[in-house]
């Protein structure tokens, strides 16, 4: 018996020291994960979420430091509204309109394509600012409103300060809104709308931009409206772009 209970005594102290050896290991390899973890700035709570309002936390990978560092910059995008009046004038010196027949039929029809140029001054027509450019697609001809929708896909050019894209609805019977899907220079990371409104078709248009996502407008830009109808004419300085009475290096 003697012999019996030394030989379980020996076994459980075997046991326990090997449990032992096992707390300690398993101890020591927990500890070398923590010192792991803090060595990559990752707490073993997880990730400390409320440095995102400081800094990119320095342990993104670098597309997950992408997609944060963009989302912030979205956010941080000017919201306000700024309105930008222009007026569109086809003065019969650019050969503008051309039609490209490609519908089926002798009249404007589905498919007709529609490239234009005309010229661009501020609202207030006391200055030339540059050019409109692009091509409209013939949608549908519209004969009980003697008209026809057009796809339209321009830019509106400003000399140096740069360009605006539109995109959209372009109805020769009535006002329409297109989107501004972007633009260049001072207009880079524009977003909105633009109000076209047809005054006299396809000669005179008067477009108001409400734009957002970009600094203040400069002031030569936005001048007070001349009030729109078929008969306004830009300033005869403007139209003879004499030294003043143009933005500089405008788009000709």
């Amino acid at each position: 018996m003697a012999s019996s209970s030394m030989s379980l005594e020996s076994i459980s102290m075997t046991t326990i020291n090997n449990l032992s050896r096992d707390h300690h290991f398993h101890r020591s390899s927990l500890l070398g994960f923590s010192r792991s973890f803090q060595n990559l700035k990752i707490s073993s709570n997880g990730p400390d979420f409320s440095s995102r309002s400081r800094s990119t936390p320095k342990y993104l990978s670098p597309t997950r430091a992408f997609f944060w560092n963009w989302g912030k910059s979205e956010n941080s995008r000017p919201s306000k509204i700024q309105e930008l009046n222009v007026y569109e004038l086809n003065e019969g010196d650019r050969n503008s309109p051309a039609v490209l027949k490609l519908g089926k039929k002798p009249e404007l029809c589905l498919g007709d394509l529609v490239p234009f140029t005309n010229k661009l001054y501020t609202g207030d027509l006391k200055k030339r600012v540059g050019i409109t450019a692009g091509l409209c697609v013939l949608i549908q001809h519209v004969p009980e409103k003697n008209g026809d929708r057009f796809e339209a896909n321009y830019s509106f050019y400003f000399g140096e300060y740069g360009h605006l894209a539109v995109q959209g609805p372009y109805l020769t019977y009535q006002d329409t809104f297109l989107a501004v899907t972007g633009g260049s220079g001072i207009f880079e990371g524009a977003y909105g709308q633009v109000k076209l409104r047809q005054l006299v078709y396809p000669t005179k248009l008067f477009y108001t931009f409400y734009l957002k996502g970009i600094a203040d407008l400069p002031l030569e830009l936005t001048g007070t409206a001349v009030t729109p109808s078929k008969d306004v004419k830009p300033a005869p300085e403007a139209k003879a772009t004499e030294p003043g009475a143009t933005i500089k290096n405008f788009t000709n």
